[in-house]
């Protein structure tokens, strides 16, 4: 079954090694085959992986698109290591993200990195907040609401 991939005019796709970029009208294209394709919107560059979860994401990235897990192993180990550590509380996150790998599915395991930079906006939100977000019921993290 062929993937159908809709583009907007001037979005880019890359489908293997090459970038293709959609021209001035929407188009449409059906995709055979086994080669890694990932969206524009799904493409981190160097530039714009400027968190570690986001670097963690770009390596998967690489990986994907390369077709080659061992060539970042070290450095994706290195840079989860460094995550979890900075923060235990993306663990789960991390043991998703590497069971993908492990089972060699590497779309997948893109798709659990997204999670974890979501996790990880969440967690800087709050650190920049202070801990103090306040909740729909009107309270503040941690308190109860009185009467």
């Amino acid at each position: 079954m062929a993937l159908k991939v809709e583009l907007k005019p001037g979005e880019k796709l890359i489908v293997g090694s090459c970038v293709i970029t959609n021209s001035d009208q929407r188009t449409r294209l059906f995709i055979e085959g086994k080669a890694p394709i990932l969206r524009e919107k799904d493409i981190l560059s160097a530039a714009t992986a400027d968190t570690p979860a986001k670097a963690i994401y770009l390596a998967i990235q690489i990986m994907y698109v390369e077709g080659n897990v061992d060539k970042l192993t070290k450095s994706y180990f290195e840079l989860i290591n460094e995550m979890v550590r900075a923060a235990p509380s993306t663990l789960p996150y991390v043991d998703g993200i590497n069971n993908e790998i492990l089972t060699g599915d590497l779309y997948k395991a893109l798709r659990a990195a997204k999670k974890l930079i979501e996790y990880e906006g969440e967690l800087l939100a709050n650190a920049t907040s202070g801990g103090t977000r306040i909740s729909e019921d009107r309270t503040t993290d941690g308190e109860s609401q009185r009467s």
